[in-house]
């Protein structure tokens, strides 16, 4: 009896061994880390979503040519007819399988809100503060908050230092400051400012 189940576990272990030489394993493997079909179809409409809103809005632009020969309207155009065919291609590819040669995931097992929430604020207080405190400033502000969130979710342990801090709105206002001169004194562009001089 001994003889017949050592026999037997011989006989499994080479049908193992013979069916990840053949390559089950793998395949396993890459299909239990592909996303839902409905997940993935998601993203395509969604993309096909944003398409159709660059479309609509390029129907408001004038289309008349200007000195280059196209008019204002042909980059929202092009964009939108882009969006659209990789919008197609998602949807196709979900449909027709799911995404191929996806990669096992390699991230967090969860989002850092936290980070998140700081490169929000960011975003929202430079649109808050722009016409008030004027591009520098509310740029500079922008640009240290998604720093803070950013030094965050990588867990840099002196994020929130006071020298770290004053790191990143120098770098803000290094940043911010050359772009607006650049399109207010070179380019004739009018940024908000916190004076008429075009140079803060």
């Amino acid at each position: 009896m001994s003889q017949r189940a050592e026999s037997s576990d011989a006989i499994a272990t080479a049908t193992t061994a013979q069916a990840v030489l053949q390559g089950a394993e793998p395949v396993a493997f890459e299909h239990a880390h592909q996303p839902r079909t409905s997940a993935q179809l998601a993203v395509g409409i969604a993309v096909l979503v944003v398409a159709g809103l660059l479309s609509w809005g390029a129907l408001h632009i004038p289309s008349q040519a200007g000195y280059s020969g196209v008019g204002p309207d042909f980059l929202p155009w092009l964009a939108a007819c882009v969006l659209g065919l990789c919008g197609l291609w998602l949807c196709w590819e979900a449909l027709s399988g799911g995404y191929r040669h996806l990669d096992a995931p390699d991230g967090a097992q969860h989002g850092d809100w936290g980070a998140l929430a700081w490169v929000c604020a960011g975003l929202l207080v430079n649109a808050a503060l722009i016409t008030t405190l004027g591009f520098i400033v509310s740029c500079t502000v922008c640009y240290a908050l998604a720093t803070q969130g950013l030094r965050r979710a990588t867990g840099q342990a002196h994020a929130g230092s006071a020298k770290t801090i004053v790191i990143d709105l120098v770098t803000g206002v290094l940043i911010a400051a050359p772009v607006f001169w650049v399109f207010t004194q070179f380019l004739a562009i009018n940024l908000p400012g916190l004076t008429e001089t075009g140079w803060l």
